[in-house]
């Protein structure tokens, strides 16, 4: 059951987008010739008006079909008004974005509704432990950190306290070169409460090269937390920012093999997918927000045939004065081609790298 609910999810993800397109479009006066889920051959469909909507076999995306936006394609006379190259930029670039400002806007929507709805802070107290880490050996969960090397800091409230515990932790550094795995030269010397009673204990963080920093293996545990809608809102923007920043970096940089295992195919994110699907509702709204910024910010790549790769020939024609060749397009949508299909090569072979090692469960 939980793949039916990861297909219907993948699903929504799609038709949102493609009707995002389809309603900019008839907004614009454009003539609608086709609404489709999935791409390839025809499986089901039927004719409202001047629109043919149906459902395709390959469940690889979707398509809207607007009349002309082949520049040399032949129009009866009555549609060539409404054809898409014969409006203005300005309409054929809204008519392009919206499909991917639908998919950043859900994404927003999702992840404020998560904050507003059941925020959550972060205690003072131990919530896991990871298996195998430093703080396995010394640390148990429910127990509450006091202190760091002796210091409290009784003055700031708790965020910002647990910010400089880590920072503080992290201060131990390995002898010689920081590599990962190696433990610090000295040791952290913690103060918790534990049952009621406060302890003293020492343990030698460990860095790992994933954080760029010492680390002891444990998360705090959280408690719900009550706040107003301006904090959610703004929770919501830094974390789409945060996702933003983090993808622009791996595609700038994707030639960098550390990068290039950061990039995941369909049939990872599918795994991730079905077994976040069974392990809460939270999760699964919390990955659909992440899947559906992810689909919005990677189709606004400047790259034909994505949705960037219009956007982008549309501003050129603008500063240009004039059409671009559609002889240049037709060249950089074969670049752009050999670009995708590199990256869901590479997606596809970090996915098999885990199938056959660590696994891509999400647990």
């Amino acid at each position: 059951m939980s793949w039916l609910f990861v297909f219907l999810g993948f699903s929504l993800l799609i038709i949102l987008h493609e009707a995002g397109h389809f309603f900019a479009a008839k907004a614009t006066g454009m003539r609608v010739e086709k609404f489709f889920l999935f791409m390839g051959p025809k499986l089901v469909s039927v004719k409202r008006g001047e629109t043919e909507y149906g459902i395709a076999a390959l469940p690889i995306g979707g398509y809207v079909k607007i009349s002309g936006m082949n520049p040399e394609e032949e129009l009866p006379s009555e549609v060539v008004p409404r054809a898409y190259y014969r409006k203005p930029v300005w309409q054929r670039i809204v008519v392009i974005a919206a499909g991917p400002v639908v998919n950043i806007a859900l994404a927003f929507l999702i992840l404020f509704s998560l904050y507003y709805l059941n925020a959550q802070q972060a205690t003072q107290k131990v919530g896991e432990v990871a298996a195998g880490a430093p703080a396995a050996a010394v640390l148990k969960k429910g127990d509450q950190i006091l202190a760091v090397d002796g210091k409290s800091y009784p003055s700031l409230d708790r965020e910002a306290r647990l910010t400089r515990f880590g920072k503080d932790v992290a201060s131990h550094k390995c002898t010689g070169e920081q590599s990962d795995g190696c433990r610090a030269a000295t040791p952290v010397t913690l103060t918790v409460r534990r049952n009621g009673e406060v302890r003293t204990i020492s343990v030698r963080p460990e860095y790992k090269r994933e954080y760029g920093k010492a680390l002891i293996g444990f998360s705090y545990g959280t408690e719900p937390e009550e706040i107003g809608i301006g904090t959610a809102a703004g929770r919501a923007w830094a974390s789409v920012w945060l996702v933003t920043h983090k993808t622009a970096s791996v595609f700038s940089r994707i030639f960098e093999s550390e990068q290039r295992k950061e990039i995941s195919g369909i049939v990872g994110i599918s795994d991730v997918a079905h077994h976040t699907v069974e392990e809460s509702v939270e999760k699964s709204l919390l990955l659909l927000a992440l899947v559906s910024l992810s689909l919005g910010l990677i189709n606004l790549l400047p790259i034909l045939p994505l949705d960037g790769g219009h956007i982008f020939w549309s501003l050129m024609e603008k500063l240009r004065g004039r059409p671009v060749s559609l002889r240049v397009m037709e060249r950089a949508t074969v670049v752009g081609i050999v670009l995708v299909v590199l990256l869901v090569f590479v997606g596809l072979s970090n996915d098999i790298g885990r199938l056959g090692g660590e696994g891509v469960s999400g647990r």
